[in-house]
C-alpha cells in the first residue's frame, strides 16, 4: 500500500514540472541600446553678432528768431540734410566696428550774444554733446568758442568768417568759411581789372564783429593799392533808414560802393541806393546779393556783387562727399528751394566732421583733433584745410571766395552769374551798373 502511495505522488509531481514548461514564457526586457549622435567634418554655422551702434550727439544753437534768421535756418537746413543722409546710409562704422550715427541737440538762440553762452554750456554740461557746431555769425561764434575750449568740445565753425577766433590760442575750434580778411579783396580786385581808371571807394558797414573785420581789411587792402577811400563809416546792424548815409556816399561820388553787414540790412542798403540813384559804377556787399531771395528786390538787385563761400555753378571735384550737382538736388528735393552758400556752409560742416571721424576711426577726442589738423580735401564746396600755427589754429586756408553779380537773362528775369575769378566765370560782369 505505501509503495502504490509513493508511486501515486512521484506521478503528480512529474505532471505538475511538465505543464510548467509547457506554459507560456515571459519574455526578457532588452538592455537600452547606447546611441551616439552621428558627427560631422562641416562646423555648425552660427551668426555673426551684431554691431554695436553707437549715437553720437551733435549740439548747436540756431537764430530761429532775430535778425539772423534767414541765413540760420538755412545752416540749420544744410547741417540736417548731411545728418539725414549720413543716418539713411547706415551710419559711419569705426575702426572697432562700431556703428555711429547722429542726432542733434539744438536751441534757439534768438540771434542773442549773451543767450549763445548759457546755451553752449548747457550744450556741453547738461545734454553732453559729443561734438558741437557753431551759431551762425562771427559774434555768436566767438561766444560759442569759449565754451568749446572751456569743456574740451571739438566745435566745427560756419557761417562765421571772423578772422579773430582763431586767433585766441584755441586748439578744438575749426572754420569752414574763408576768413573775412579775404572777402571783399577780390570785388577790388575785379573792380581793378574792369576800370584801371577807377580809384575811389566809399565803405559803409554793419558795426559789427564779421563786417568790420572784413572792412578793416578791405580799406587796408585798397589804400594800399593806392584807392581813395573817401567815406569809411558804420552803421547799427537794425539801421532801416540810410538816407543820412547815402547822401554822404552820393556827395563823394565814388567809382565803387562796398561794404554791407548781413541779409536785412544789406538787402535794404542796396534797395534804397537803387531809389536814391546813387550813381557809383560798382556795388558790392556782403551776406545778402548770393541769397536767392536777393532777386525779389526787382531792378534794386541788378548789377550788385557779393561774395560767396560757394555757388552751384561752381564746379570743384571733390575727393570726399557728393557732388555739387547731387547736393543741390537733394536740398531743393528736401526743402523746396534752391540751396545758398549758408545751406552749403551747414552741410560741408557735417561733412568735415565726418571725414575726421572715419580718419580717426575714433569718436576719440584727440585721434579726431589729429584728424582735423591733418585735413586736406576737396569737397563740392572746396577745398578743406587748417592752419595748425599756434597763432591762427584752425583758421580755413584751404577754401576761395567766389564772387556773383545779379544780371539779366534774354528773358529779361534776373539770374546770378560768376563774374570772379575769371576763371571760373559764367558771363562778363555788368559794369558800370547804371
Amino acid at each position: 500500500m505505501k509503495r502504490s502511495m509513493f508511486v501515486l505522488f512521484s506521478l503528480l509531481v512529474l505532471a505538475s514540472l511538465m505543464l510548467v514548461a509547457c506554459g507560456p514564457q515571459a519574455t526578457p526586457t532588452p538592455a537600452p541600446v547606447q546611441t551616439q549622435a552621428p558627427t560631422s567634418e562641416e562646423p555648425v554655422a552660427t551668426q555673426p553678432p551684431a554691431p554695436v551702434e553707437k549715437t553720437a550727439v551733435i549740439g548747436f544753437t540756431a537764430s530761429l528768431t532775430g535778425k539772423y534768421n534767414v541765413e540760420s535756418s538755412r545752416q540749420t537746413n544744410g547741417l540736417k540734410l548731411w545728418m539725414d543722409q549720413v543716418n539713411a546710409a547706415g551710419g559711419i562704422t569705426l575702426t572697432d566696428g562700431t556703428v555711429v550715427k547722429f542726432d542733434s541737440k539744438f536751441y534757439d538762440d534768438e540771434s542773442n550774444k549773451d543767450r549763445v553762452q548759457e546755451l553752449y554750456t548747457k550744450l556741453a554740461t547738461e545734454d553732453n554733446a559729443d561734438f558741437l557746431i557753431s551759431p551762425y555769425s562771427s559774434g555768436l561764434t566767438a561766444a560759442a568758442a569759449v565754451i568749446a575750449q572751456q569743456y574740451n568740445k571739438i566745435m566745427i565753425t560756419t557761417g562765421a568768417a571772423s578772422d579773430s577766433t582763431y586767433q585766441q590760442g584755441y586748439t578744438l575750434v575749426y572754420q569752414a568759411y574763408t576768413p573775412a580778411s579775404h572777402y571783399l579783396t577780390g570785388a577790388l580786385d575785379l573792380l581793378a581789372k574792369t576800370d584801371p581808371e577807377a580809384k575811389t571807394i566809399a565803405i559803409a558797414y554793419s558795426n559789427d564783429s564779421f563786417s568790420t573785420s572784413v572792412v578793416e581789411a578791405l580799406k587796408s587792402y585798397a589804400e594800399g593799392k593806392g584807392y581813395t577811400v573817401a567815406v569809411y563809416e558804420g552803421y547799427d546792424p537794425a539801421t532801416t533808414d540810410f538816407s543820412a548815409l547815402i547822401n554822404k556816399i552820393q556827395a563823394s561820388a565814388p567809382d565803387a560802393i562796398m561794404g554791407g553787414g548781413h541779409f536785412q540790412d544789406g538787402s535794404t542798403f542796396a534797395k534804397q541806393v537803387y531809389e536814391k540813384n546813387v550813381t557809383a559804377k560798382m556795388i558790392a556787399l556782403l551776406v545778402a546779393p548770393p541769397e536767392p531771395s536777393f532777386a525779389e528786390l526787382g531792378d534794386a538787385a541788378l548789377g550788385v556783387v557779393g561774395p560767396s563761400q560757394w555757388e552751384p555753378e561752381a564746379a570743384f571735384q571733390p575727393d570726399f562727399g557728393p557732388t555739387g550737382e547731387d547736393f543741390v538736388n537733394s536740398y531743393k528735393a528736401a526743402y523746396g528751394e534752391d540751396p545758398s552758400y549758408h545751406s552749403a556752409g551747414g552741410y560741408v560742416a557735417g561733412l568735415i566732421l565726418q571725414k575726421a571721424i572715419e580718419t580717426a576711426g575714433s569718436l576719440d577726442p584727440d585721434a579726431i583733433k589729429q584728424a582735423l589738423d591733418g585735413m586736406d580735401m576737396t569737397t563740392f564746396y572746396g577745398g578743406i584745410k587748417f592752419d595748425t600755427s599756434a597763432d591762427n589754429h584752425g583758421l580755413q586756408i584751404g577754401h576761395d571766395m567766389v564772387y556773383v553779380q545779379w544780371q539779366k537773362d534774354a528773358n529779361g528775369n534776373l539770374v546770378k552769374q560768376i563774374v570772379w575769378p575769371e576763371s571760373g566765370a559764367t558771363a562778363p560782369v555788368l559794369y558800370p551798373i547804371r
